[in-house]
Formats: C-alpha cells, sequence, structure tokens
C-alpha cells in the first residue's frame, strides 16, 4: 500500500530540512522526497519531530540481555563476566531463545534501530548435539525479527575452539560445528528472505584456527556476504596470538584473506599502528560498542584513527548493557574526548552517519540508511519536545539528537513504509516490557 509521511523535521545527510514529504511505493522503497512542504498533505501520515534513516545496530548478541543487572554485583573482568555468561547460553532452546530474542528486537524497534546484526553462535543443544533442524537457532532470531518488525543480518557464527587450537569446553560445544567446512555446510542451508541476509562471522583469532580462517572468508565472498570478527578486544588474547603464531590477531586475519570492506572487526580496542594501517587500507570497517566495552572495562578503542586511516565507523549494543544506539554514538566521541582531553572529533552528522548509513552497509543493507528516493523507508523519528530535547532550535536537531536524546526520545519508527512503532508504543507487540520479563524469568528457572 503506498503512504506519504509528512516529517515535521528531517536529517538529509548533513542538513535538517523542515517539512519534508516522503512517499512510500507497494515495494517499501522511498519513491519520492519532496522539501519545503509547509503543511501535511491531505491523507498523509504526520511524524512529528526530528526523522532521520533507521538506526542499525551493527552488533548483538541477544541472549546477552537477559545478564543486565545480574552482572552488575560486585567485581570482576571480561573472563569472569563470560563464566555468567556461558550459564545463561546452556538454557538457550529454539522456542526459549525466540521468545527473548522477540522481546529483545521489539526493544530495540522502541529504541528507533530497523536493522540488527546478530552475532549468532548458540547453533546445536547442549553438548553439542544438532537439533533435527539444524538451523533451528538461527532460524528462530530470524522469525523472532519478523515478529518485531525490523530486519536482521544473521551473522552466523564459525566457534571452533577454546583456544587458539584447544578443544571446546563443555559450554562451547553447542557453539562448534568441528571444522569450518561443517560450518559452512550448516549454514548454506540458511536463506536470505525480505527482512533477512545471512552473513558470517568468525568469533575471533581464539576461537577459529589460523588454518579455518580462509575457509570462512572464502564462504563469505563467494556469497558476497558481510563478514564480522571479534577482533582485539582483550589484550589477553592479543598476547596469547602473538606466542601462538608470531602475529597480532589484525596481521594473522590479514595473511589468511579475512580482511577487506565486506569484513568489519568487532571493538577494534587494543591495536598497533601497523594493525591500524592494514584496516585502514583494506578498507576493513570498525563497529564499536561503548557501552559493552566500558561496561566490561575493555579500553577505548582507537576510533579516530581508524576512520582516518580508512575503516568506516559502525555503531552496535552487543551486550545489551543499554540498548540506545544515540548513546552509542555519544559516548564514541565522548570517549575520546577523555582519552584525548580534547573535544570535538566528529560532528552530529558524523555520528549520525555512523549509526545510520554506515552501520547499514556493514550489515549488508547498503539501500538503507538514507532518505532519498530508491532507498528502503526505513525512518526513525525522535521528539525535540521532551524533557532531554526541548529548548535547542529546530536547526541543532542533529546535535540534539546525538548529544541530548536517548532512546526514551524514540517516538516513530519505519521499516520498509510500514509503522513499527506509533507515538513510542510497539505496533505489534503491545507490551514488550512483560514479554522481556517473562522470557527472561524462563532462563532463570
Amino acid at each position: 500500500m503506498q503512504v506519504t509521511y509528512w516529517l515535521e523535521h528531517a536529517w538529509l545527510d548533513p542538513e535538517v530540512e523542515p517539512g519534508v514529504a516522503v512517499e512510500v511505493a507497494d515495494d517499501g522503497r522511498i519513491a519520492a522526497v519532496r522539501k519545503g512542504v509547509d503543511a501535511p498533505p491531505p491523507g498523509a501520515v504526520v511524524l512529528r519531530g526530528f526523522t532521520v534513516p533507521g538506526l542499525a545496530n551493527a552488533h548483538s548478541h541477544a541472549f546477552h540481555r537477559a545478564l543486565r543487572s545480574t552482572v552488575q554485583v560486585g567485581s570482576g573482568t571480561f573472563w569472569t563476566w563470560r563464566e555468567t555468561m556461558y550459564e545463561v547460553a546452556s538454557r538457550l532452546t529454539p522456542d526459549t531463545y525466540h521468545a527473548l530474542a522477540r522481546a529483545v528486537y521489539a526493544e530495540m524497534a522502541l529504541a528507533g534501530i530497523t536493522a540488527v546484526g546478530e552475532f549468532h553462535y548458540v547453533h546445536h543443544a547442549p553438548g553439542g548435539a544438532p537439533y533435527d533442524d539444524p538451523n533451528a537457532m538461527g532460524e528462530a532470531l530470524i522469525a523472532a525479527a519478523a515478529e518485531a518488525g525490523i530486519r536482521i543480518t544473521l551473522l552466523d557464527t564459525a566457534y571452533l575452539s577454546s583456544g587458539f587450537g584447544a578443544a571446546p569446553d563443555r559450554h562451547q560445544l553447542r557453539f562448534s560445528d568441528g571444522t569450518a567446512e561443517a560450518w559452512g555446510a550448516r549454514c548454506s542451508a540458511l536463506k536470505d528472505r525480505e527482512h533477512a541476509r545471512i552473513g558470517a562471522a568468525i568469533h575471533s583469532v581464539r576461537a577459529v584456527p589460523a588454518r579455518e580462517l580462509g575457509t570462512v572468508a572464502q564462504w563469505a565472498e563467494a556469497r558476497r556476504a558481510p563478514l564480522h570478527v571479534h577482533l582485539s578486544e582483550q589484550t589477553a588474547e592479543n598476547d596469547a596470538c602473538l606466542d601462538a603464531y608470531g602475529l597480532t590477531p589484525t596481521q594473522l586475519l590479514s595473511e589468511h584473506g579475512v580482511l577487506g570492506p565486506r569484513t568489519t572487526g568487532v571493538h577494534n580496542t587494543h591495536l598497533t599502528d601497523g594493525d591500524i594501517s592494514l584496516l585502514g587500507s583494506t578498507g576493513t570497517g570498525t563497529c564499536m560498542c561503548p557501552t559493552t566495552e566500558r561496561d566490561l572495562a575493555d579500553g577505548i578503542g582507537p576510533a579516530l584513527a581508524l576512520q582516518r586511516a580508512g575503516s568506516p565507523l559502525s555503531l552496535g549494543s552487543d551486550s545489551h548493557a543499554v540498548i540506545d544506539i544515540l548513546e552509542e554514538a555519544r559516548a564514541m566521541e565522548l570517549d575520546e574526548r577523555l582519552r584525548t582531553r580534547t573535544r570535538g572529533h566528529w560532528t552530529a552528522a558524523a555520528l549520525l552517519r555512523a549509526a545510520t548509513a554506515d552501520g547499514q552497509a556493514a550489515l549488508g543493507w547498503a539501500d538503507a540508511g538514507r532518505i532519498e528516493v530508491g532507498a528502503l523507508a526505513d525512518l526513525t523519528t525522535i521528539a525535540l519536545d521532551s524533557v532531554r530535547t526541548a529548548g535547542p532550535a529546530p536547526r541543532l536537531a542533529a546535535e540534539t539528537a546525538v548529544f541530548a536524546a536517548s532512546s526514551a526520545d524514540v517516538r516513530h519508527v519505519v521499516v520498509g513504509g510500514r509503522q513499527v512503532v506509533r507515538d513510542g508504543s510497539h505496533a505489534l507487540i503491545p507490551d514488550v516490557a512483560s514479554e522481556l520479563t517473562a522470557a527472561i524469568a524462563t532462563l532463570r528457572s
């Protein structure tokens, strides 16, 4: 059904424009964009506030949402946090994962996210036995996204080792296909659909032996699919990689053909100057996840240096300590300010670009992330009259969105021309909070 949306204020990169009419065709794409439309045309759906292209969450582990707050008790490290994460993973089934992911993706929709990159590695039953459908867990995630009304790139993840060739431990058995070849055979049965695209992931250099890296990279290359990898998140991993191979993780990935413009390194926190140069010169992307990186005390990655070297930036909520891509964008700039003690490393427009067009491209949705003819009609509207956003002139709406707004200020969300969030309420799932409560309680019982 064709529909016209009237945007009170819109971000037509890099400008904020008042009064924009967006016509959506039957195929869910933008058919026309008209500026200078002072009042809503007859029959148009009115989106009051500041409308940007749909936000992209380029890195998610949906089941980590069940850890929120419980892992904030006491102290510890990434490695102690990981043990708690394993316990939650051990309780997942296709049905319980579907229920949890549906609620998590609905929470994302309420936060203005129209596409998620799900870094998915819980493939099999506990103990490692495949389900009758070997992709039952991945299909549960794809179905959950459809029911929550958002797009998904399922980054099916190769996870073969507990560390540099060692066998998987008892928790990791359900993550492993044994070999990269077996991983490829299984995930080749997954198919793209209207709201879902299939990509690949290498969990990390510790979890995929060097001899297997090329197989995963070749699988992604043959399909021209996105390829993501956790990269240099921890100094301990860097040290172990140097001991095992005499190379940094980035150098190892480069030697085995993993780097390139369809590849995204997630975190990219502890890099050498040579690593930064390699990532930039190959056009390999960087997905920063500041709320998780600070929650796990991982460190502040060299995002500015990476971008200057040629690495496109995207953003993800990763462990879902919070789900708020506006906060991720703000945190990337503010963390850099703390590190350098200078201000203004990115403009608000550049940060919005990382949250929209560049994030969508990292997930294989290069036809999203822009309000222009031919693009997917994915829109997120942020209130300009909340207690956080009231006051600034509308021409400063981009600065207001990035530096003052939060996910609580998302008012409307449109995906493929269909309104998924209206006036802050989910149109498909009436009580998202109750669904989250029930799904997480099931995993604790």
